[in-house]
C-alpha cells in the first residue's frame, strides 16, 4: 500500500510539473518542437471560471445562433501560425494578398489585440486587423452577443486542421476563449464539426477528437453548453452534400450513431435539395436515412438565393415543405439565414455578389423562415469577413489605395446587424411583430 501510495504521489507530482511546464512554456517552444500531447495538456482543462445567467442553454427551440469561425491569425499573436484567413497565401497580409471583403471595426479593441497589417487607409492610417487567438477579443465578440441580445454560437470546428499542432492549439484555444465568453456572458455555445476537406477514412478523428472535448475538456459539464431534447447538443456540418466529398454517406451515418450512443443530440448541416435529393445534394437515399438518425436537420442556403424575392419564394415553396417533411419524422428544423455575400478579394469574383441592401435581404429571409413555421434561427456568420457574410462590427472607413477594394458597410452604424440579429431573436420569440418592415433599432431596445 506504502508503494502505490508513493507511486500515485510521484505521478501525480510528474502530472503537475508536466502541466506547468507546458502551460507557462509550450507557447515559447519553437513551431516544430510542439506536439500533440504538449497542446491537448495545455489546453484540454475544465472550465473553473465564473458563470453568469442568461438564455436558457437547456434547449435550441426559440433560440437564434450564429455561427462563429474564430479561424483569424495574425503574425506576433503567439499562434506561430502567421497570417491565417485574412489573406489567400503565405505571406504579409498586404495589397495583392488579401482573402476578406469585408474590415472589421476595431473601434474600443486595447493595444495587444490590435495587429498593423501592409494596408492603409484613406488619411494614411496603418489598418489595423484581430486575432481570434486573443482571449479579450473573444470575450469582447461574446459580450457583444449578450449587448445586443444574440443568444449564443455555434464554434466551428475545422477537422482537416486538427492533425498540426499548431492550428489544433489555435482551435482548442479559442473553444476555450468562446466557452468562457458563454459563461461570463449567460449565452450559449456548442460544437460544430465541419467535415470540409476530409479525405475518406477520418471520421474515426472526429470520434476521437469529441472523446477529448468530452472528457478531458469537459464540455458538456459547462452551465453554457446548449442542450437540446435534454443532451447535449452536438453539430456536424457538410453532410450529403454533391460537391465531391470523400467521406461517404456511410460514415457519417458512423458519426451520427456514435454521438448519439455517446448521449448527444446531434445537429446535421445538410444541403438544400436534401429532401427532394436535387440542387447541391447526393441523389442518395442513404441521406434520407442519416438525417432521421438525428436530432435536427439544418440545409445551407448561404448563396442559394440572392434577392428578398427569391427569400420570400424560399421560404414559402421550400422551407414550408421541409418543416412539413422533418415534422413528420420528428425532427426539429433550423433554417439558416445570412445578411449578404462577396468573395471578391478571395476568387476575384464579383464584388459585393449578393448585395445587404441595407438589411433588407437579411431580415427577408428572418421573416421568411417564421412565416414558414421555424422556432429556431442560423445566422451566418458571426465573423466570416471572408465571405462578406460577418453580422459583427465591420467598418465603413476600409483600407484604400490602388488595387484595394473591400465592402463597408453602407454607411450604416458598425453595429447595425447585430441590432437587426438580436431584433431577429426578438422576432423568433414573438416579442415583435412579423413584418415585412425592418423595425426600428433604438439602442434602448437592446
Amino acid at each position: 500500500m506504502l508503494i502505490q501510495v508513493c507511486q500515485s504521489s510521484v505521478k501525480s507530482f510528474v502530472a503537475i510539473a508536466f502541466a506547468t511546464f507546458i502551460t507557462v512554456f509550450a507557447p515559447l517552444l519553437p513551431a516544430a518542437s510542439l506536439t500533440r500531447d504538449a497542446v491537448e495538456a495545455e489546453t484540454l482543462r475544465p472550465y473553473a471560471g465564473p458563470t453568469a445567467r442568461g438564455v436558457d442553454t437547456s434547449t435550441l427551440s426559440n433560440k437564434l445562433m450564429c455561427g462563429y469561425q474564430g479561424w483569424f491569425n495574425a503574425e506576433g499573436d503567439g499562434a506561430e501560425r502567421g497570417w491565417i484567413h485574412w489573406t489567400k497565401r503565405r505571406g504579409s497580409f498586404a495589397p495583392g494578398n488579401a482573402k476578406i471583403d469585408l474590415w472589421p471595426d476595431l473601434s474600443g479593441f486595447a493595444a495587444d489585440e490590435l495587429f498593423v497589417t501592409g494596408f492603409k487607409h484613406a488619411d494614411g492610417r496603418p489598418a489595423q486587423v484581430f486575432s481570434s487567438f486573443k482571449q479579450p477579443t473573444v470575450l469582447r465578440h461574446f459580450e457583444w452577443m449578450r449587448d445586443y441580445g444574440i443568444d449564443g454560437a455555434f464554434v466551428q470546428r475545422f477537422i482537416t486542421d486538427l492533425r498540426d499542432p499548431r492550428a489544433l492549439r489555435h482551435n482548442n484555444t479559442v473553444l476555450s476563449h468562446c466557452r468562457e465568453g458563454a459563461n461570463r456572458f449567460g449565452r450559449a455555445y456548442a460544437v460544430m464539426y465541419d467535415l470540409s476537406g476530409l479525405g475518406t477514412n477520418r471520421i474515426q478523428e472526429v470520434i476521437d477528437d469529441w472523446r477529448a472535448l468530452r472528457t478531458r475538456m469537459r464540455v458538456t459539464e459547462d452551465p453554457a453548453y446548449l442542450r437540446h431534447r435534454g443532451r447535449p447538443l452536438v453539430a456536424v456540418w457538410g453532410v450529403g452534400f454533391n460537391d465531391g466529398r470523400r467521406y461517404t454517406l456511410d460514415e457519417c451515418r458512423r458519426l451520427v450513431e456514435f454521438l448519439k450512443a455517446d448521449g448527444c443530440s446531434v445537429m446535421l448541416g445538410v444541403p438544400t435539395g436534401f429532401r427532394e435529393l436535387n440542387r447541391d445534394a447526393v441523389k442518395e437515399t442513404a441521406l434520407h436515412e442519416v438525417i432521421k438518425l438525428a436530432d435536427v436537420a439544418s440545409p445551407w442556403t448561404v448563396g442559394r438565393y440572392n434577392s428578398p424575392e427569391q427569400a420570400k419564394r424560399h421560404g414559402e415553396k421550400t422551407w414550408r415543405a421541409d418543416i412539413a417533411w422533418c415534422a413528420e419524422r420528428k425532427l426539429d428544423f433550423l433554417p439558416v439565414a445570412f445578411p449578404g455575400f462577396s468573395w471578391f478579394n478571395m476568387f476575384g469574383k464579383q464584388f459585393d455578389a449578393i448585395p445587404r441592401l441595407k438589411g433588407e435581404f437579411l431580415w427577408s429571409q428572418l421573416i421568411a423562415a417564421k412565416r414558414a413555421g421555424a422556432n429556431m434561427i442560423y445566422v451566418a456568420m458571426f465573423d466570416e469577413v471572408d465571405e462578406g457574410t460577418a453580422i459583427f462590427k465591420c467598418a465603413n472607413d476600409v483600407p484604400a489605395g490602388d488595387g484595394v477594394k473591400f465592402l463597408g458597410y453602407e454607411g450604416l452604424p458598425s453595429d447595425y446587424y447585430l441590432k437587426l440579429t438580436g431584433a431577429a431573436a426578438k422576432l423568433l420569440r414573438r416579442e415583435l411583430p412579423i413584418t415585412e418592415t425592418i423595425p426600428a433599432l433604438r439602442p434602448e431596445s437592446f
